[in-house]
């Protein structure tokens, strides 16, 4: 008869919620400054004069967040996830200062840079978090939750940033960020507990993230300046292809001895960590590429200004977040997963192919109901990949695990979005510098249109702009999307294991050596 007993129980999901709700503004943060400029690029770069340099204020951001997301995740597992998303949130908010008062192009990408270095620990720590009092079970409908966040994120990122531009000013997109980011400090500060880890103290294997970082720069540095700063058969771009392959087999000589390896290469003897490590680059790919230049197209090629730009990718974060959220439900209630990221992954490849049909006249709803198709394609996969691969190890290195599914999610993106960039600046000024002197315009001057000067030009120069964006961008759309059916067939052997439905089973687990990592290190040191 007493009512006591449901009291802890209560207490406990109100704490979860509260934790999650702070995890949700950390989550916020990082999503939104990956779109928050799509909207506002084409002014900025027109007025501080740096056309040429477009791709690197996108790329600048995913390259910071890439080499640190490894480094976040096992730190974070030795260390506990509260310090480390604390320093995170610091350096996010520093750059977004630097940003913020940017004069030149030059400052504007280091500020971005800053950014991505504590954005790495948001995105990681914000989901590495969640299974720390979440069991897998439970966990699908939280990250859908988490994924509706980011397809939240991919609306109100270029809405807000062409609500900014059009009203104070583009450097509102960057100033919004600081009261933001004290928020999350504060209540990360009061809602997340502290690390009680009864582990012995830490080695940190520098040699592996410094060789990891040098891997991943020179592979991004190629791909954003090949074939356009450099020719792809140039001294420098093979040079920096060079450093990619003599760096990553440093990497992995470095982890095999590392005490305590940034990136375990245990995690790669599980099947289904190999398997959704093939299909997150590929969904990276398709995510990043697109959502950085669509914005930009809309503006230059559609003539619609900042705000309904933004506007215009709403059926997109529709899709993206009831998908989510909608598929998170249907995990936690069956304990079912295998087949949404298939079916994500062929949605996506249909949404890329309706987007490079997308020609110059066509109509605002052929557009928007194309991106509504890949952002359910997109929303049926994404955090369910995430869910798949924290499920298959111990907590013990969830966030580890958890990490280095981002950082390739992150690899993919971030070369997603340099080749992207790279192929549509190239195939951009190529254009424009042919087609643009014919009518006595030095094609020099491409480097400073912003869709207000691309407004204002005179009918036959303006249609020769406007066909240069859409030539340049949408086919790229469809060079892409046959690597969404690629995905798919790898993610058609993904094995469906049970899901825990409590924390304490999972920590059961990995205490009788179920995947953990202990168990897999000396099953390789048998067979060595």
């Amino acid at each position: 008869m007493t009512t006591a007993a449901p009291t802890p129980d209560l207490h406990q999901k109100r704490t979860i919620r509260l934790v999650f709700a702070a995890l949700m503004l950390v989550m916020l943060l990082a999503s939104l400054s990956q779109t928050v400029l799509s909207t506002a690029l084409p002014t900025i770069v027109g007025s501080l004069d740096g056309a040429d340099h477009i791709a690197w204020v996108m790329t600048a951001y995913l390259l910071g967040m890439t080499v640190t997301m490894p480094m976040y995740g096992r730190l974070g597992d030795r260390l506990g996830r509260k310090p480390l998303l604390l320093l995170a949130i610091t350096l996010f908010t520093i750059g977004s200062l630097v940003g913020a008062i940017a004069q030149d192009m030059n400052v504007l990408i280091a500020g971005r840079a800053i950014q991505g270095l504590g954005g790495g620990g948001l995105m990681v720590l914000s989901q590495a978090a969640i299974a720390d009092v979440v069991p897998a079970r439970e966990r699908g409908k939280y990250m859908g939750i988490l994924g509706a966040v980011f397809g939240l994120s991919s609306v109100a990122g270029p809405l807000l940033g062409g609500w900014f531009t059009e009203g104070p000013g583009w450097r509102w997109t960057f100033w919004i960020n600081v009261p933001l980011g004290v928020i999350a400090f504060v209540a990360v500060v009061m809602l997340l507990a502290k690390p009680a880890l009864e582990r012995a103290q830490a080695r940190v294997d520098y040699l592996g993230m410094a060789l990891l970082a040098i891997a991943t720069s020179a592979l991004i540095l190629g791909a954003t300046w090949g074939g356009h700063q450099y020719d792809w058969d140039s001294p420098q771009i093979i040079g920096l292809g060079i450093v990619t392959v003599v760096g990553a087999i440093a990497f992995v000589l470095a982890e095999r001895v590392a005490q305590e390896p940034v990136i375990p290469l245990a995690l790669f003897r599980d099947r289904n960590f190999n398997l959704t490590t093939v299909g997150v680059i590929i969904l990276g790919v398709a995510m990043f590429g697109s959502l950085s230049y669509l914005p930009t197209y809309l503006q230059m090629s559609v003539g619609v200004d900042a705000t309904h730009a933004g506007l215009m990718m709403i059926p997109m974060m529709g899709g993206m977040l009831i998908t989510s959220i909608t598929v998170g439900q249907a995990v936690s209630r069956t304990g079912r997963y295998r087949w949404f990221p298939i079916a994500g992954a062929v949605v996506t490849g249909a949404g890329l192919f309706c987007l490079s049909t997308i020609d110059i006249g066509d109509s605002r709803w052929i557009i928007e109901g194309s991106l509504l198709v890949l952002g359910i394609g997109i929303g049926l996969g994404m955090q369910i990949l995430t869910l798949i691969v924290q499920n298959s190890f111990s907590h013990q290195i969830v966030g580890t695990a958890t990490a280095a599914n981002n950082f390739f999610r992150q690899v993919g993106g971030t070369l997603g979005a340099a080749a992207v960039g790279s192929i549509f600046t190239s195939r951009l000024t190529e254009t424009l510098a042919t087609e643009l002197p014919s009518t006595g315009r030095s094609g020099s001057g491409s480097s400073s249109l912003t869709p207000d000067a691309v407004a204002q030009l005179p009918q036959e120069l303006h249609d020769i702009v406007v066909g240069a964006y859409n030539e340049a961008l949408m086919p790229i759309f469809l060079w892409i999307a046959p690597l969404t059916l690629v995905s798919a067939a790898v993610l058609w052997f993904v094995h469906e294991k049970p899901l825990k439905h409590t924390i304490e089973a999972a920590k059961k687990d990995e205490s009788l050596g179920e995947h953990t990592l202990d168990a897999a290190e000396a099953m390789s040191g048998a067979e060595r």
